[in-house]
């Protein structure tokens, strides 16, 4: 199992890790954790990782499973796709405390401090109850809530000049619990302005069946995200690790904006 350095101030923390595991920003947001952790940055180790989809499902998920499985972290799967083809494919919403029950049981030999949603697609009213969980959401409190291509959107439609990112507790309100904390950054500027120019005047409506994603400005502000949102992270769980930060949101909410800055600016 991978564990974080004895800091001197306690036992590391414990955290369980959910995710899907269906692409570069949920893969990224695992090696990120796996290098802060094995470098001693942050006092933790990964009690567990769940992921809702099964080895052979996907490619992009395969490569998720196989990381975790190389650094000998225990890995829980179980199929929301296949769960809900058992259950006489029945709606979603009359499944998910089902889900829920069915991924518990599977966890019950797994102790955790705290869990994390990284990635993790599923609305889950009775994990959020069982565990205290943090949920990365690339939006700032008050901005959109649900999908991260909505974020995105809502940014360009809106002719927002500053977006973000925030950690909050899940709840059963998506994306309404307590927030923790949270990183700001511009979407102007020399990295911005020639693809804001592009959609000057254009309808938006028009511009989401085409090219929708693959809109320079879609992808340049999803890229500055992604690099935002790794480090927000990490920096969020190492200031629960050091009592900086109420895992339960009780305290302050922290504005991780320079640390998280310092360290894209490192990257580069």
């Amino acid at each position: 199992m991978t564990s974080g350095s004895d800091s001197g101030t306690g036992p590391p923390l414990k955290i369980g890790w959910f995710s899907t595991g269906r692409g570069e920003g949920s893969l990224g947001l695992l090696q990120s954790a796996l290098d802060a952790i094995d470098s001693g940055d942050l006092p933790a180790e990964l009690a567990f990782v769940f992921v809702n989809r099964v080895k052979g499902q996907t490619k992009r998920t395969d490569r998720f499973l196989e990381l975790v499985q190389s650094h000998g972290i225990p890995l829980i799967t179980l199929s929301s796709r296949d769960f809900r083809r058992s259950h006489e494919s029945r709606p979603w919403a009359e499944l998910r405390e089902e889900f829920d029950r069915a991924a518990i049981e599977l966890l019950r030999p797994h102790n955790a401090d705290i869990a994390v949603h990284a990635g993790y697609m599923l609305i889950a009213p009775l994990l959020c109850s069982e565990y205290l969980t943090l949920n990365l959401h690339p939006a700032l409190p008050g901005g959109t809530i649900g999908m991260w291509q909505q974020a995105v959107w809502d940014v360009i439609t809106e002719g927002l000049d500053e977006t973000g990112a925030m950690i909050h507790v899940s709840t059963e309100d998506v994306d309404e619990g307590p927030v923790l904390a949270i990183t700001m950054f511009s979407v102007r500027g020399s990295e911005f302005d020639s693809a804001w120019n592009e959609v000057a005047g254009a309808d938006f409506g028009v511009l989401k069946g085409d090219p929708g994603e693959d809109l320079p400005l879609f992808k340049a502000i999803r890229d500055a995200g992604i690099l935002r949102e790794r480090p927000l992270l990490i920096e969020t769980l190492k200031a629960v690790a050091g009592g900086r930060i109420e895992p339960n949101g009780a305290g302050d909410v922290v504005d991780l904006s320079v640390d998280v800055e310092r360290l894209v600016a490192g990257s580069r």
